[in-house]
């Protein structure tokens, strides 16, 4: 397996496992949910109070950054778009340094 195809397979890998995750976590946070309804409302813990909801936003907002990083940040900002950045920042850092030669040059050929 060549260098490219093995970043390609752990980057698959990655991408599996991150996903995998996010599917336990969603089991959970169904789970978690369905048990603070049975707690507050048949268990009558604080019957008075609709505490569950709180879990249940809680939850939600922690699940739904959760799926915004599986599925929107790091299908967008992968190994791919760093190159990309990488190699911009490189470009513009060598034009720098060649402009402050040239004016470097053009000082030195004033004097």
């Amino acid at each position: 397996m060549d260098q490219n195809q093995h970043e390609l397979y752990e980057y698959a890998r990655e991408r599996l496992k991150q996903k995998k995750r996010l599917y336990y976590h969603f089991v959970f946070f169904v789970l978690l949910c369905i048990f603070s309804i049975v707690v507050n409302k048949l268990l009558n813990v604080y019957p008075e109070t609709n505490w569950f909801l709180w879990v249940v936003t809680i939850l939600s907002f922690i699940f739904v950054l959760h799926f915004i990083r599986v599925f929107i940040t790091t299908s967008f900002m992968n190994k791919n778009w760093e190159r990309a950045q990488i190699d911009k920042l490189i470009q513009k850092q060598e034009r720098k340094i060649e402009q402050l030669e040239k004016d470097l040059e053009q000082n030195n050929t004033l004097d």
